[in-house]
């Protein structure tokens, strides 16, 4: 009861009008999604927020997923793929359509590694919004990035993480937002540090031997169809089982 008096509280201080960040950095400040019609906190998100901090303080699991809706939407066109293949490892997932890297750093903050919450890996993929929102530049990207690792040894020092390459988008391998995902990527490697954060690209299997993204794969070049979700899940069991092979 007192938890959620606390939430509801903060939620009447975050429902006011934000005030506005400069571009440069702002993807390691953490905040909420910021709806730019209303100009305060997205309700949608609050809401989906508040229900992921519930799932993850009740614990009962040893990995969680987290990152934007690529991740989020292992609960609608991923789900059979979930339950039949990832669900069993003891994982969960703690996704929120639109967030960037900014976003998900304030939910860890905010309750995703709270109460029962204790997870012996994390897998991270978060950022591709950065680019398709604001064309952040590579290095605030993997900054954020960063910040979300950096969060998240603070909190669970004993936690694994196991940092995904954003995935790739836009149809051509030369495409503007391609290529600055890449480029984040290229950064992002060097926090793997193979003992406590390790980092996996496995983009390769969504894309032609040409580097192509085809319409089969993300139809909007963006999100994954579900029969995606199991090129997605065939490529990270292993990458999760060299780090946490589990009980």
């Amino acid at each position: 009861m007192k938890k959620h008096i606390a939430y509801i509280a903060l939620a009447f201080v975050l429902l006011v009008p934000a005030f506005a960040q400069k571009k440069y950095g702002e993807a390691t400040k953490p905040e909420p999604q910021i709806s730019s019609r209303t100009g305060m906190v997205s309700v949608g998100w609050w809401e989906r927020h508040a229900k992921l901090v519930d799932r993850a303080q009740a614990g009962g699991f040893d990995i969680m997923f987290i990152g934007d809706s690529i991740t989020h939407q292992w609960e609608n066109r991923g789900l059979k793929v979930w339950n039949e293949k990832l669900a069993p490892l003891g994982a969960k997932p703690f996704g929120i359509g639109g967030d960037r890297t900014e976003n998900l750093l304030w939910r860890l903050q905010w309750g995703l590694l709270d109460g029962e919450s204790n997870p012996k890996l994390v897998v991270m993929m978060i950022g591709t919004n950065n680019t398709g929102h604001r064309m952040d530049k590579p290095a605030d990207i993997a900054a954020g990035v960063k910040a979300c690792v950096d969060e998240i040894q603070k909190r669970k020092p004993d936690t694994k993480i196991l940092v995904l390459a954003i995935f790739p988008r836009s149809a051509k391998a030369n495409d503007e937002k391609r290529l600055n995902n890449e480029a984040a990527n290229k950064l992002i490697q060097k926090f793997a540090d193979g003992k406590k954060v390790y980092y996996a690209d496995i983009n390769k299997v969504f894309l032609t031997d040409g580097g192509v993204l085809e319409k089969s794969v993300m139809p909007d070049l963006l999100h994954l169809t579900p029969d995606s979700y199991h090129l997605w899940a065939d490529a990270v069991i292993p990458e999760i089982k060299k780090i946490y092979p589990g009980k």
